[in-house]
């Protein structure tokens, strides 16, 4: 108890309380301030005004008669007591004297105190209350300076410009553009140049500005333009790089078919490339190897193309390898080429597209991945390399073994082994579909083989019509059609609906010569599928066969407005109003197949033959013309264009017509008389020995009559041997007595008159 009262005690020593003059004043001391601060006193401080008036706020050491600012002042603090100022981490005040040493004075005034502050203005160090700080100085606009920053901002737009309008397809604008942008380039190097020393010349500008120039030019096929420009890029040896862009000029050199100075150009790019840019030097061996095979080196392509696949092989690179060995007609060699395109790797993961696990957030991802470019590029990569494999595989496999066949077969097996498996099917789809082109059915004529497995579907299920109508098909096949019928028959009883057994039947009544039956199943099947033009055209033929010509061209008409671009059903309505005597409708059937399908001999024969009955020998002429390009080993195409040539008057076209066919055809004898008798249309020496001269009138008979067409002109369009005409007299006589108009007898005064022109003049009265 002693102890606590005694700590008590000592407690209450330590507190002091404040006096009671004080009481009433809380604030009394926050008025009391350090003389120091005191700026006032500062004007009569002798100290002060001289650091002041000395050079850079210099001043003498600080006497004792300055102790005034250096001495400590007591401050009243806000309970009267006094103590002195001191720093609040306890560095010596301004001017005081600590050590002998001095501690120079600091301004207050970068605070924010000021006399101003002192006589009542408010505090504001930050000088909020002088209002908003006057706006920047502007910039002269028309300092060069100025100007040029302008003018690299103007270019930099066009050249954008031009890209922007060139991406859109408008070309001439972008040429327009890219030209603007050179010029005001210029514009810009010059004032540069007078401003500024060369060194300060912005190269990448002026680089962009030409190549966008170049580019343009080529794309619009300014091709001497485009590559002046890039002349003058590439000739500039302050451009880095600048070489590559050969390339581009042997492009242009390739557009141009000047294939000598593109391989140059080419090969000069790619010495400038180094070999750690091996994608780029690829490229350009590419574009060499393209480059010869269209100057028709192969070899020298074989070599590009070898060195490619040996060091990043490539899609393109395999394919036109097979190209050029299948222009060289190397067979190992194609076999080879086609190998290691099969065996370029496509590099496309299949897997990740596939969701290993159940997760959600997995799934969710992958799901997303499924579609999006980088799959559609993937995709593009993979259809890619399936065209160029198939177009390869039509390509060489008639050629890399002794059979079509065998080469396709080739082909399937290695297919199979690679990562292409998919299209095997495919060649094999292939492979029929030629055959069916070759018209050689017989290759696919595996009836024991079908037959076996249409037996087995038939007794799998014996009311499948489908498999009913596949057995009659195979015994349709084999040519009895009895049989196949009730085949048929079975099927349409099993499904009225079925409409392959339906149609089939139609067919097979049809070759039984059961025509009512036939046009009745082809009736029902119409009322099953209104718009079809298989059954519209077999219900026209059957119409056809029953003698019934204006029904059956009815019923092509519905064809025709079903499918009005199929030329067999065209030319088929041509032969039918042929035959029903309207040449007009006919001609223009037969124009219209014609257009459609220009290759067809039968259309091609009778609208030349058309031309000529109505004496249009100059369109005659293209007709026959392409037959003979269809069929070249067919003289008598040839021997009809001479006889236009003739007929319309141009006589030297036809001669050397008959020489040409003559020199192609040496032994054909209609030809050869033709050319050594000067005839420009067929003569009766033709059909005489070679030792024969001059016709008798029987062999003029048959030669120049056919009915009513005759070609006694061929004696007015020559000029021939006095001998030749005389001997013309017995012809005469017996064209008066073939002749069955007014036309023939004319035609036998004409031959007459000529032959009397032949004569001494003292002998023509006697005629």
């Amino acid at each position: 108890m002693e102890t606590f009262q005694k700590r008590e005690v000592q407690m209450m020593q330590n507190v002091h309380l404040a006096p009671e003059t004080d009481e009433d004043d809380l604030y009394s001391g926050y008025n009391d301030y350090n003389p120091i601060y005191d700026i006032e006193e500062l004007e009569n401080d002798a100290a002060f005004q001289q650091a002041v008036r000395t050079s850079h706020g210099r001043r003498p050491p600080i006497t004792a008669k300055i102790s005034s600012t250096a001495v400590t002042r007591p401050i009243a603090t806000g309970y009267g007591s006094k103590t002195s100022l001191a720093s609040s981490i306890g560095r010596p005040m301004t001017g005081a004297i600590q050590d002998g040493v001095t501690r120079p004075m600091t301004a207050v005034r970068a605070a924010g105190f000021t006399k101003a502050a002192l006589r009542g203005s408010a505090f504001d160090p930050l000088s909020q209350s002088r209002g908003p700080a006057p706006p920047l100085e502007a910039k002269k606009k028309d300092s060069p300076e100025e100007k040029i920053k302008q003018l690299e901002k103007e270019v930099n737009e066009l050249v954008e410009e031009s890209c922007i309008a060139n991406s859109c397809g408008d070309l001439k604008l972008a040429l327009e553009k890219a030209k603007d942008a050179g010029r005001k380039e210029r514009v810009l190097v010059r004032q540069r140049e007078q401003v500024t020393t060369p060194e300060n010349i912005n190269l990448d500008l002026t680089y962009s500005v030409l190549f966008n120039l170049a580019s343009q030019y080529s794309v619009n096929e300014m091709y001497a333009e485009a590559l002046n420009t890039y002349q003058v890029i590439v000739k500039n040896k302050m451009f880095s790089n600048a070489g590559i862009l050969k390339m581009n000029m042997g492009n242009i050199y390739l557009k141009q078919r000047n294939y000598s100075k593109a391989i140059k150009f080419y090969r000069m790019a790619l010495d400038q490339v180094s070999s750690v840019n091996n994608q780029m030097r690829i490229k350009i061996m590419q574009n060499i190897g393209v480059t010869f095979i269209q100057a028709g080196q192969y070899s020298d392509a074989i070599n590009s193309y070898e060195h490619i696949m040996s060091m990043a092989p490539n899609l393109k690179a395999g394919y036109n390898l097979t190209i050029c060995y299948f222009a060289v007609g190397d067979r190992e060699k194609m076999k080879k080429a086609f190998q290691k395109l099969i065996a370029v790797p496509l590099e496309i993961d299949e897997d990740k597209y596939i969701s290993p696990s159940d997760d959600p957030h997995t799934n969710l991802v992958t799901e997303a991945i499924k579609n999006d470019h980088l799959r559609q590029m993937e995709h593009e990569r993979r259809a890619m390399a399936e065209k160029y494999i198939m177009t390869s595989a039509k390509l060489i496999a008639p050629v890399i073994e002794t059979s079509f066949a065998a080469g396709y077969d080739w082909c399937v097996e290695v297919v199979k082994a690679s990562q292409y498996v998919e299209l095997a099917n495919d060649l094999e789809i292939n492979k029929a579909v030629t055959y069916l082109r070759q018209k050689d059915y017989n290759q696919g004529k595996d009836f024991a083989q079908a037959s076996s497995y249409a037996d087995i579907a038939v007794n799998s299920d014996r009311y499948n019509p489908a498999a009913l109508t596949n057995k009659g098909n195979t015994v349709f096949a084999n040519g009895d059609y009895e049989k196949a019928a009730e085949f048929y028959k079975e099927a349409l009883r099993n499904d009225s609906s079925c409409t392959e057994a339906l149609y089939n039947i139609g067919l097979t009544y049809e070759k039984l010569n059961r025509l009512d039956e036939a046009l009745d199943c082809f009736l029902k099947l119409h009322a099953i599928l209104r718009n079809s033009a298989e059954v519209l055209y077999q219900i026209a033929n059957i119409y056809e066969l029953m003698e019934n010509p204006s029904q059956a061209i009815e019923w092509l008409m519905q064809v025709v407005s079903v499918i009005p671009t199929d030329p067999q059903v065209l030319s088929k309505l041509g032969e039918l109003y042929d035959r029903e005597g309207d040449k007009s409708q006919a001609f223009q059937y037969y124009y219209e197949s014609y257009r459609y399908f220009p290759c067809n001999i039968e259309v091609i024969e009778w609208l030349g033959a058309y031309y000529i009955d109505t004496q249009f020998w100059e369109k005659a002429i293209q007709y026959f013309e392409r037959a003979s390009l269809i069929q070249p080993t067919q003289v008598k195409w040839q021997l009809m264009v001479a006889s236009c040539f003739r007929r319309s008057g141009n006589y030297q076209k036809a001669l050397d017509t008959y020489k040409d066919t003559h020199r192609k055809f040496p032994e054909n004898v209609e030809c050869s008389g033709s050319v050594r008798t000067g005839h420009m249309e067929r003569d009766p020496l033709n059909l005489l020995p070679r030792k024969s001269v001059l016709p008798g009138p029987e062999i003029a008979k048959c030669n120049y009559f056919s009915g009513e067409k005759y070609y006694l002109s061929a004696f007015l369009g020559s000029s021939l041997h006095r001998s030749w005409i005389k001997r013309c007299s017995g012809i005469c006589q017996k064209t008066e007595e073939v002749g069955k108009n007014e036309r023939n007898k004319g035609t036998a005064h004409k031959v007459r008159q000529r032959w009397q022109w032949g004569l001494p003049w003292q002998k023509r009265r006697k005629c």
